[in-house]
């Protein structure tokens, strides 16, 4: 069962956290897919 992010971080231990999203099938949110050359923006 997930945890609450409130259990899992702790910044007194760790100051700094890199944070990422994936969207589904690797597409892109905003600009230019790169393989594609499909935009997303719109």
């Amino acid at each position: 069962m997930p945890r609450p992010r409130e259990f899992q971080i702790s910044l007194s231990d760790t100051p700094y956290y890199h944070c990422i999203s994936r969207c589904v099938r690797r597409a892109f949110l905003c600009g230019e897919d790169k393989q594609t050359h499909q935009s997303y923006e719109k």
